[in-house]
């Protein structure tokens, strides 16, 4: 069987186990720049998905997709040192303040100026939003059938995907015709670690951005080596209505963040006896713990 072109949709999240009090800005956004920078954990999981799938159908390839600030381009280098094969940095200050609307927007026409695909994986949800809405929105857009809360894709076979997927209450095995879009859950296998060669042969990739910026001892490889060439596209480069992109497209709003941190004031010793489990529950039903 002949490979696929698979697309993996990949974020970079801020950290969310370190937010601060600086961590929101005054328009209601978050501040991205005061935050630790990462893989979106659930996107690495959809990644070693369609890693699993070029293990077995040579021949098949693997683009990331981001949208974010030009940093971003970190995310499609890592993913091409753990075996991607390339990737497309969707980056503009128009895209600025989108929500989930206004991101699968942008990233659905992104993917129709893109062309001929067979599967698009993304993460389940992204841990700064944790909303799950991106990848349905997309599959929506696109018109494409979709399969979500996936953990592990068990075959292809006859134009048609077999996935396991995990729900709260066990697994289903279901098929899907291709094209398709596939989200990935935190029960999938964890990504494969960096490949050291994959390392040495992507370390100087770069957006047109980053090129600017590059020492002229290196500038000569992009000439050499077309796949050192991450591609950077903006508002120009697709078609697209600005009344739907960033805060304009964005009806959902961000009012406060707050880091909740919860910390044991005390220890209470509780007997068995009817009048101490009473009290108890007393207790918890003031403090509103229960009811």
């Amino acid at each position: 069987m002949k490979g696929f072109k698979i697309i993996v949709l990949a974020k970079q999240v801020p950290d969310t186990r370190n937010v601060g009090k600086d961590a929101m800005k005054a328009d209601g956004t978050v501040n991205r720049a005061a935050l630790p920078a990462i893989f979106n954990p659930e996107d690495l999981n959809a990644l070693e998905q369609a890693l699993r799938i070029k293990d077995k159908f040579p021949g098949t390839t693997i683009t990331i997709l981001t949208m974010g600030p030009g940093r971003a381009a970190e995310i499609i280098r890592e993913g091409m040192f753990r075996g991607a094969d390339d990737g497309i940095l969707l980056t503009d200050r128009a895209f600025a303040g989108s929500d989930t609307l206004a991101t699968s927007y942008a990233i659905g026409q992104t993917l129709k100026k893109f062309g001929l695909y067979d599967i698009i994986i993304a993460g389940r949800q992204a841990i700064d939003g944790d909303t799950a809405q991106v990848g349905p929105q997309v599959a929506e857009k696109l018109g494409l059938p979709q399969v979500t809360y996936v953990e592990e894709v068990l075959a292809i076979s006859e134009g048609k995907v077999t996935m396991k997927r995990r729900l709260e209450r066990g697994v289903e095995i279901v098929k899907c015709p291709i094209p398709l879009v596939i989200t990935v859950n935190s029960s999938a296998p964890d990504c494969r670690a960096r490949n050291a060669k994959l390392i040495m042969k992507y370390k100087h990739a770069k957006t047109i951005s980053e090129m600017q910026e590059a020492n002229d001892d290196y500038l000569h490889l992009y000439n050499d080596r077309p796949y050192l060439n991450i591609k950077e596209w903006t508002v120009q480069d697709i078609e697209v209505n600005p009344n739907e992109l960033g805060l304009a497209g964005s009806p959902t709003k961000v009012k406060k963040v707050e880091n909740v941190v919860l910390q044991s004031k005390g220890a209470k010793v509780v007997t068995s006896s009817d009048e101490d489990m009473n009290q108890l529950m007393l207790e918890l039903i003031e403090n509103h713990t229960i009811g």
